[in-house]
């Protein structure tokens, strides 16, 4: 299986998918995010509500736009990539 990537404003996107076999939509869609500075994010899963999906193939284009909303969301409003170390 290969996996899909891609570039959104300078961060890499891969699609991390996980196949769960014997339901009827097996594949559990997520992505990885490096920023231009080098550092991934832990694997962040789509929302519950949409995250099991029938075809490999829409799970990973699934996942690449969920990774492109959330870099959107990092450089637009602020929002963390990365969970912030506790002290």
């Amino acid at each position: 299986m290969s996996t899909m990537q891609c570039t959104h404003r300078e961060h890499t996107i891969t699609a991390d998918v996980m196949e769960h076999p014997g339901i009827p939509t097996p594949w559990a869609g997520g992505c990885h995010i490096t920023t231009p500075d080098g550092r991934t994010s832990k694997r962040l899963p789509l929302p519950l509500s949409v995250a099991f999906l029938a075809e490999l193939d829409s799970a990973q284009r699934a996942s690449l736009a969920h990774g492109k909303w959330l870099v959107d969301k990092s450089l637009d409003h602020g929002q963390a990539l990365f969970a912030s170390a506790s002290p």
